[in-house]
């Protein structure tokens, strides 16, 4: 693609990039300068992880500041969100990245919870319905090929999300429409890898498998931003 295509109104020139659970937009600081540096403008959505409405209408705002068509990436439980909302006609692509892709009727946890993973004994709950992970699951479950530093970083910051958010069900799942693209964690302590490798299989999408733990975008961003990069190449030159 060249950069005469991202500067045309009906080309795709932004990337919008949702989080996941426990994260933040911080959490695709790696991948960001790295579809910068090739002309992508990239946006960060930052979704408060109260319930999957206020998650689904933060990245639809976001949507909606956009003068053009954009490229729709979520990572985790964010695949739910961007299920939801990638249905706005804005939306070009969608791109999962070791996440759910639920189905109508389906939600993130009814997806991550059909098949068991190491990281679902660490979760813990506080009186008001958010999980929370402990220390040991984001070393050994969630980030555990990160550096030490990454690891005690991502321990302090993150944000519990709200167990009805991932209870959240999709009404019309946007990649039935959508072309859409996966990347599969082949280490995934959080999503089971088989369950990727099938959600991945049954939405269609264009499937990248990389050596990693959940987190990919912080244990290989590069990876991260070929695939965006492609998908954003493709819907272009359609």
């Amino acid at each position: 693609m060249c950069s005469s295509d991202l500067q045309s109104p009906a080309k795709v020139r932004t990337a919008l990039l949702v989080h996941g659970a426990w994260a933040d937009g911080s959490s695709w600081s790696k991948v960001i300068p790295l579809l910068e540096a090739k002309g992508l403008r990239v946006v960060a959505v930052q979704i408060p992880l109260t319930s999957f409405a206020d998650d689904v209408s933060a990245t639809q705002r976001a949507i909606a500041l956009e003068d053009g068509p954009v490229l729709l990436v979520g990572h985790s439980y964010s695949g739910a969100v961007i299920t939801e909302a990638g249905n706005d006609p804005k939306v070009a692509g969608l791109v999962y990245v070791s996440a759910v892709a639920p189905d109508k009727g389906e939600s993130a946890f009814a997806l991550i919870t059909s098949v068991p993973t190491p990281i679902g004994s660490e979760l813990r709950p506080d009186s008001s319905g958010f999980l929370k992970l402990t220390p040991k699951g984001i070393a050994e479950d969630f980030a555990q090929d990160l550096s030490a530093k990454e690891i005690a970083v991502l321990t302090a910051t993150q944000i519990p999300i709200s167990v009805t958010a991932m209870k959240g069900e999709i009404t019309v799942p946007a990649w039935k429409s959508k072309p859409s693209w996966y990347i599969i964690a082949a280490n995934d302590r959080a999503i089971s890898p088989d369950l990727e490798a099938a959600q991945a299989k049954r939405i269609g999408a264009t499937t990248t498998t990389v050596t990693s733990s959940h987190v990919i975008m912080l244990a290989q961003p590069s990876k991260v931003a070929e695939v965006i990069f492609d998908a954003v190449s493709k819907v272009n030159s359609n």
